[in-house]
């Protein structure tokens, strides 16, 4: 080994040494700056980089080649000790088709994220936050219509300038919606001044964990994460996340082999130049559809606009590809689709015929159900012709929405039954069902009207002015209302 190779082992030794120990350092309190990022820079070609290119060229001997170890240098949350963890180690440990599953999903996305923390100078264990809270599915929906990799809520997806429109949902776009959760997690570290709080508030809403710390306050109580009184999803939060955390840190301790996954992008951002169909865009880039959809996931429709998506992710080696493959496109059609704005309000059948596409393909391409009014001014996509040559403008591609409306107003009305009125007479005259009838007062369809009782219906203009009961003619109560979830009316 010559001169030069010794000081250049010597250094990366020293070098790597230091970034280790400064991985151990804790995160100061909120008053405080955060400390320095405990890895060393990234590597400065890169597109992903973050900015932070060091002329030291020895210093990037120190980078580790496995991204689990770079996410393990940079742990730098307080680890909790609590029953609640060692059960979630339990649960992951015995499940480790799910862990592959998960970890060979998050291949495509973790380096990206640890790059975006370690420019923040946070700290690293939230890159490992997906895995609680979608598995790292961006295509995840939950019950409550929270959505993506990072699980927003659509009102919060809004306070953090994630765009929601019929074109795309941003809270489903892998750059965005990370920086959006970045964003919200370091405003609410900067609030509490604790990461447990903080990510107690990512997943239970900040003003909830306030008024939860202020109740113990005036109790006299302690108001750290493990003393405040929470829903069982809260408290189960942060002990799923570190179970995580320590079977990433020690994989064998716990029979668990994580897959090998490079400390190198997985993908890069290339423009957009046109508006494009996603499946071309796939073909041009020689990737799977399937592939294309992980990395775009806020692609929902069959086409791309570029004033609304000026960019898009592809593998890092097939980037080069799909520059080169447009280019030699030269003019033929990218796009099949467009977007038309209802001039006024237009039944389905009838904006179809616009279109030249029947009703059903219509009502599938759009996400439109039956027996719906399509509003003015609803952005609609359809099919584009050959004398077509503009893009989507921006202010369409970026705030389109669809708003729709029963095709027939429904009225609640309140009847009161005779004594010789029966579901079957009540639903005749007023030309409903006695299901539908049933649904709407809560009955089986089996049961018996008293006298008097009071029968709620829900009718069109027409079917209104049909003939009343005996007992109707006594007291009629009519209001404007909308059909009760789930009744077959509400959809007309």
């Amino acid at each position: 080994m010559n001169v030069l190779s010794r000081w250049i082992l010597l250094l990366s030794l020293v070098l790597g040494g230091c970034a280790t120990d400064n991985a151990l350092q804790k995160v100061p309190p909120a008053s405080q700056p955060l400390p320095a990022p405990t890895s060393t820079a990234p590597d400065p070609l890169s597109p992903l980089g973050s900015g932070r290119a060091s002329s030291d060229a020895i210093a990037h001997l120190s980078l580790p080649n496995d991204l689990w170890d770079r996410i393990r240098r940079g742990f730098a949350m307080p680890d909790l000790n609590t029953d609640l963890v060692s059960d979630r180690e339990q649960w992951y440990a015995a499940r480790p088709d799910y862990i592959l599953r998960m970890t060979e999903r998050s291949r495509k996305y973790l380096y990206y994220i640890v790059e975006e923390l370690e420019r923040r100078q946070m700290p690293t264990e939230l890159a490992l936050l997906p895995f609680i809270e979608s598995a790292f599915n961006p295509q995840a929906v939950s019950t409550a219509r929270a959505m993506g990799m990072w699980q927003f809520m659509p009102a919060t997806g809004k306070d953090f300038d994630l765009k929601q429109n019929v074109f795309r949902d941003d809270r489903r776009d892998i750059q965005a919606s990370t920086r959006a959760a970045l964003d919200y997690l370091q405003r609410l570290y900067n609030l509490f001044g604790d990461w447990h709080l903080a990510l107690a508030a990512y997943n239970w809403g900040e003003g909830n964990v306030g008024k939860a710390i202020a109740r113990n306050q005036k109790a006299g109580l302690a108001a750290t994460y493990t003393d405040l009184n929470m829903p069982m999803e809260t408290r189960f939060y942060v002990p799923k996340l570190q179970a995580v955390k320590n079977i990433v840190a020690r994989p064998k301790s716990f029979n668990v082999q994580l897959p090998d996954i490079p400390n190198h992008p997985y993908f890069q951002s290339v423009p957009l130049p046109r508006d494009m169909d996603v499946i071309v865009a796939a073909k041009l880039a020689d990737i799977s559809l399937e592939d294309f959809k992980a990395l775009n996931p806020s692609a929902h429709r069959p086409v791309l606009f570029a004033a609304g998506t000026p960019q898009i992710l592809l593998p890092w080696d097939n980037a080069e590809t799909f520059q080169r493959n447009y280019e030699a496109f030269g003019s033929g059609r990218l796009a099949s689709w467009t977007a038309w704005i209802a001039p006024s309000n237009l039944k389905i059948a009838e904006a179809a015929r616009r279109a030249g596409m029947s009703e059903e393909e219509f009502r599938a391409l759009n996400n439109i159900p039956p027996r719906m009014l399509i509003k003015a001014g609803s952005a609609l996509l359809v099919p584009r012709n050959a004398r077509m040559d503009e893009d989507v403008a921006g202010q369409v591609a970026d705030n389109g929405q669809l708003s729709l409306a029963p095709e027939v107003a429904l009225r609640r009305v309140v009847v009161k039954a005779g004594k010789k009125d029966t579901l079957e007479s009540l639903a005749k005259t007023h030309r409903v069902t006695v299901a539908q009838l049933a649904e709407w007062n809560e009955l089986n369809s089996q049961s018996k009207l008293q006298a008097g009782q009071s029968v709620v219906l829900f009718l069109t203009q027409a079917a209104n002015g049909a003939k009343k009961s005996s007992g109707a003619k006594k007291k009629t109560s009519v209001q404007k209302a909308q059909a009760p979830k789930g009744d077959k009316l509400a959809k007309r």
